[in-house]
């Protein structure tokens, strides 16, 4: 498919505090909310639509995969930032010592897909990973 004309994408996810959920999208992220109901919000998550949907339990998200000698959670979404973006959400997150299961740092390093990474968890344990790319070329690069 061309992404000559990217469209936003929706993706709802679990959540067993909406109001930890909120605070931490809304504010630490700095997403901007949308439609609320007492069992969800809709957020602008970077240009696209997340939904927190509130649930009591969010199950076992536990399984991982090794990449480039770290384990990965298999079940993770996030978002491709500029590297100027995406250096000052580290940098951000940091001095708000976030906790990271995978710190900011280079990935697959002098190889095709180099890219910077980080992995954090939201209050109901969803894995997100921020990535950024020197050469956007290189996102789907072989």
């Amino acid at each position: 498919m061309s992404n000559s004309a990217l469209r936003p994408f929706h993706l709802a996810i679990p959540v067993t505090d909406l109001a930890a959920a909120d605070a931490f999208y809304c504010g630490t992220l700095g997403c901007d909310k949308g439609r609320t109901d007492k069992r969800w919000i809709d957020l602008n998550f970077f240009g696209h639509q997340v939904t927190l949907h509130l649930v009591a339990d969010n199950g076992d998200q536990a399984v991982t995969n090794p990449v480039d000698g770290d384990h990965v959670p298999s079940r993770h979404f996030g978002i491709v930032l500029d590297m100027s973006d995406w250096q000052l959400l580290a940098d951000k997150l940091r001095a708000a010592e976030m906790e990271f299961l995978i710190s900011p740092r280079i990935r697959f390093a002098g190889e095709v897909g180099e890219q910077a990474t980080m992995f954090f968890f939201d209050p109901a344990g969803n894995a997100l990973e921020f990535k950024s790319f020197s050469d956007p070329e290189q996102l789907f690069a072989h």
